[in-house]
């Protein structure tokens, strides 16, 4: 039976959290990377309100596991691995933040970078250092970067395999938000609850068109938005929240989350 790597956490206030449970540093195994896959899939056949994902307190991922690699049959394998964990854990249609402690380099940047937002400790250190062992990034990096920081600095980052500390990443936009080491976790769980306390399914809705908007036209982005806008109004949610409008004012809505 293969090690637990990956821990699911569903709690009462409609946070799951994944925690990355591979001593010493969270490397991105094949085998975590398959475990994050099922998981993500779970999370989005049956939603939370929100997600975190973590590594813990000293380490989020140091990146993937360098002892898989091999010649390009290897670099296949694994870098489809890293890409249906990625995108399973970027298609989970719920607010999904990175609680980053410690190093996010490599992988673990790639994985932080698939989530929608990213809580960062003041010692945290981003990167993508594979130029450095003479490859490039595999999973995801050379494009969630991009999206994130803009064309110029996902080069520079890239290029140098420098590592980005928390407040540049801040600045950047790599990293949302930057609180003391020892308040990562509880600032994104706290982020996390006032999502999964809102309409998570307008949210989702949302976090659909967003994202699929940037692959396409401005006109097809508006296609897409409206099309979600006309589906959101089948929920439950907008009922109570346009009733809760009409009789008590803006911000007063309990939603049911359906």
């Amino acid at each position: 039976m293969s090690d637990q790597l990956v821990q699911l956490d569903r709690r009462d206030d409609g946070v799951a959290v994944i925690t990355l449970v591979r001593p010493k540093v969270n490397a991105l195994n094949i085998e975590l990377l398959s475990q994050l896959e099922v998981v993500a899939d779970d999370l989005t056949a049956n939603p939370p309100g929100a997600v975190v994902i973590t590594g813990g307190d000293r380490v989020f991922a140091a990146g993937a596991d360098i002892s898989e690699f091999g010649g390009p049959d290897e670099a296949k394998v694994v870098g489809q691995s890293f890409r249906r964990a990625l995108d399973g854990v970027a298609a989970i249609p719920r607010p999904v933040i990175a609680a980053v402690n410690g190093v996010a380099l490599g992988g673990g940047c790639e994985l932080a970078m698939a989530c929608d937002l990213r809580v960062a400790a003041d010692n945290a250190r981003f990167g993508q250092p594979e130029v450095l062992l003479g490859i490039i990034p595999g999973g995801g990096g050379t494009q969630r970067l991009t999206r994130l920081v803009g064309l110029s600095r996902a080069k520079d980052i890239v290029w140098s395999g420098r590592m980005v500390d928390a407040q540049e990443a801040l600045r950047i936009g790599l990293a949302d938000r930057v609180v003391p080491a020892e308040q990562v976790t509880t600032a994104a769980l706290d982020w996390a609850g006032e999502f999964a306390r809102g309409a998570v399914v307008a949210q989702g809705l949302a976090k659909f068109a967003i994202n699929s908007g940037l692959d396409g036209s401005l006109s097809d982005g508006l296609d897409i938005e409206l099309e979600s806008f006309e589906q959101v109004f089948g929920t439950d949610d907008a009922k109570i929240g346009v009733a809760s409008f009409l009789e008590h004012g803006p911000g007063k809505a309990r939603f049911s989350g359906r």
